[in-house]
């Protein structure tokens, strides 16, 4: 019988108690799950074959990975599962694309948005001195049955640190100037962009966003095609 899904207490006994510096893969896992415990399964439980802290466990790792659709996160951890494993049961195995695809689909985006924003935050306290803003369309998202473009998201990354902050799905490239904002404040209530030196693409070369980088107490780079002239005018700390 598989283990009861949505329990982050059902995987915590697997994995032990939190000894520091004893085993820092358990630590971090566990530390997932417990920002993660707010995603409900509403799911029968005797029904389940793959528990929602083993769809999370394999989403988070393959995304790691490099893995940017449904495809490939099923391929990564077929390839990977005796690594998984180690981690807990997975009884069943990997999950086929289409069934991981609805059940991510049924997990309320902006619940699971804040779960992450806390899981990132506890992940690395930390403030971060170079953070990149870009947006990028996931391959294969599409849905031409439905009428569903692809989906194409706004990322706020760490360099440094190699760590995605923050993210936002916007429905168009064209629509990153109004969200770019958005992303922002979420940054800043998170306490991730005072004092921080912010990079983005000459699509975000609006005064607007430039201001608003300012009023959040960081400082900003932005690409500036020739065709913008001097809308934006360079921002020196005062």
């Amino acid at each position: 019988m598989p283990p009861s899904p949505g329990n982050a207490h059902t995987l915590a006994t697997d994995i032990g108690e939190i000894r520091p510096g004893a085993d820092l893969p358990r630590d971090r896992l566990r530390l997932l799950l417990k920002e993660f415990a707010a995603l409900d399964d509403a799911r029968e439980p005797w029904r389940v074959l793959y528990p929602l802290h083993e769809v999370l466990l394999l989403v988070t790792c393959a995304t790691i990975a490099s893995c940017d659709d449904f495809d490939d996160i099923v391929a990564w951890g077929t390839h990977h599962l005796a690594v998984l494993r180690r981690f807990s049961p997975f009884h069943h195995g990997i999950p086929g694309e289409r069934w991981l695809r609805a059940l991510v689909n049924r997990v309320d985006p902006l619940l699971f948005g804040r779960c992450f924003e806390s899981w990132i935050a506890a992940l690395w306290p930390n403030r971060h001195d170079l953070i990149a803003i870009d947006g990028k369309t996931a391959r294969r998202t599409h849905d031409r049955r439905s009428g569903l473009k692809a989906l194409h998201t706004l990322s706020a990354y760490a360099t440094n640190a190699r760590l995605t902050l923050a993210q936002l799905s916007v429905p168009e490239k064209t629509n990153e100037i109004t969200a770019i904002p958005d992303l922002l404040d979420l940054l800043a209530e998170a306490g991730q962009l005072k004092g921080a030196l912010v990079t983005i693409d000459a699509m975000g070369c609006q005064v607007e966003i430039a201001d608003r980088i300012v009023a959040h107490k960081a400082d900003y780079v932005l690409t500036l095609k020739g065709n913008q002239g001097r809308g934006v005018l360079p921002h020196r700390p005062g």
